[in-house]
């Protein structure tokens, strides 16, 4: 994976992660007063510190999973396998990672794990 794209997709990730942490605040009275109560910090530094246990009673399921699969798309980045499919290793295609950043899987692998969870 290109080095400039990757960079690229890393800041994508983490201004997902910052809209998502940005909607909890405004939605939720006691998750911003968590947030504020935290010395300043930036928001990717937020979402891994300790408050992981009180984000876990206040974000929902889906917003739950979007960031952990944020989390894990980053962390492969900084071990240099970001964009691989995790089932077939093949390489996941550019414009797929730049609609969903933290894609797991390529279309095909995607598609098939979709098929059988029905």
């Amino acid at each position: 994976m290109e080095k400039e794209f990757a960079e690229q997709m890393k800041q994508s990730l983490f201004n997902l992660k910052k809209e998502i942490i940005d909607t909890l605040i405004a939605n939720n009275e006691d998750f911003r007063a968590i947030v504020e109560g935290l010395d300043p910090k930036d928001f990717a530094d937020i979402a891994s510190d300790d408050i992981d246990r009180k984000m876990l009673e206040t974000i929902g399921s889906k917003d739950m999973k979007r960031m952990k699969l944020i989390d894990s798309a980053i962390t492969r980045i900084e071990q240099g396998k970001y964009g691989l499919c995790m089932k077939c290793g093949k390489k996941i295609p550019r414009e797929r990672l730049e609609a969903i950043p933290y894609a797991l899987m390529c279309i095909e692998c995607q598609s098939a794990d979709e098929r059988r969870n029905r």
